[in-house]
């Protein structure tokens, strides 16, 4: 499918992956409608973009959402909105599920109704909890570890029965982790780049756990690639570079380009996690052969990108800027 010309919503456009999309989706030619609710994302991701684009203030878990595609004449969907910072899940859980599944099942109706040509569901590799054995494929056994990673399993089974079901033409996209500009939660990256800002003292949670890290840019590529993809439709996919490393050796690698020399780790109970994904690396053959798509920038060139933009934004991610009381989160999502 060529995207040229077509109106493309994504949902979740103004976060962190979302912007970053959106920003690849106009290179491409397409004509991009934002779809978000903004208690997360920033128009500030949007800014130098934003004439080019429309943008739609709304939520996912709207009973009207298939007029809003409609009303747009809505084209292809790129579904990223969520509720994606795990540590939160062990407060909220039913908020995870509610916007996680129902929210994605929402969508895919809506979808329907709509009469959209092709849909991509962000999801995500905590589905599969732990390795049992790397790299990860798409075979291998899906055991989550947080509500976060169970309600994103949830929504993978929706979409794959969906697809058979009502012939929705669903693609799942398994991402592992991403990094770069914008982050817009309190992921280890930033956060490490944060507390090395500010001295050589780090407090981390479990730094022996390994994670596959993908930067943004090589993310969307990857993501276009597979809507792009006409055997892609009804299968999932895993995205990453294909390497792991733990998060001492991530916190080593940014203490270097920062110039910070002799850092010291101190581990924090309350930033491990009850069960945590010891280990997840990605197997991206699939989409290697398929969507033709390989990830070119490598740990560290994303890195000292990622750095560059910190410091010439400031010094500060939007997570630190748009840092509210819990009750005054929840009283704007209320108005939506």
């Amino acid at each position: 499918m060529e995207l040229k010309n077509k109106k493309i919503l994504v949902t979740g456009g103004a976060g962190f992956i979302g912007s970053a999309l959106v920003r690849e989706l106009l290179k491409e030619g397409a004509k991009v409608i934002v779809y978000d609710n903004f208690v997360t994302g920033d128009l500030s991701n949007l800014e130098e973009v934003k004439k080019e684009i429309k943008i739609v203030k709304g939520d996912i878990l709207d009973p009207n959402l298939a007029q809003i595609f409609k009303q747009n004449k809505i084209e292809v969907v790129f579904h990223l909105a969520a509720e994606p910072y795990i540590p939160a899940c062990y407060e909220r859980p039913e908020k995870f599920f509610q916007v996680n599944a129902y929210g994605t099942l929402n969508v895919m109706l809506a979808a329907k109704k709509a009469k959209i040509k092709r849909i991509l569901q962000y999801s995500t590799s905590e589905v599969y909890g732990t390795a049992i054995y790397a790299p990860i494929d798409e075979f291998h056994p899906t055991n989550p570890c947080s509500t976060y990673g169970v309600s994103k399993l949830a929504a993978d089974r929706l979409c794959f029965t969906l697809y058979h079901e009502q012939k929705i033409p669903i693609i799942i996209l398994r991402q592992f982790n991403v990094y770069g500009p914008r982050e817009t939660q309190p992921y280890v990256i930033p956060e490490i780049i944060t507390q090395l800002n500010k001295g050589k003292e780090l407090k981390l949670g479990n730094i022996k756990a390994s994670r596959d890290f993908t930067y943004v840019d090589d993310a969307t590529r990857g993501a276009i690639a597979l809507m792009k993809c006409n055997q892609a439709v009804g299968q999932v996919f895993n995205m990453g570079s294909g390497k792991d490393f733990s998060i001492k050796e991530i916190a080593q690698k940014i203490a270097k380009l920062m110039g910070r020399k002799n850092i010291k780790i101190k581990i924090e109970k309350q930033r491990l996690r009850p069960l945590d994904v010891e280990k997840l690396q990605a197997n991206y053959f699939k989409m290697f052969t398929l969507a033709h798509w390989e990830p070119r920038i490598d740990l560290e060139e994303g890195l000292k990108r990622t750095i560059a933009w910190y410091k010439q934004n400031g010094s500060k991610w939007l997570w630190e800027k748009k840092i509210v009381p819990e009750e005054k989160m929840w009283k704007e999502e209320l108005k939506i």
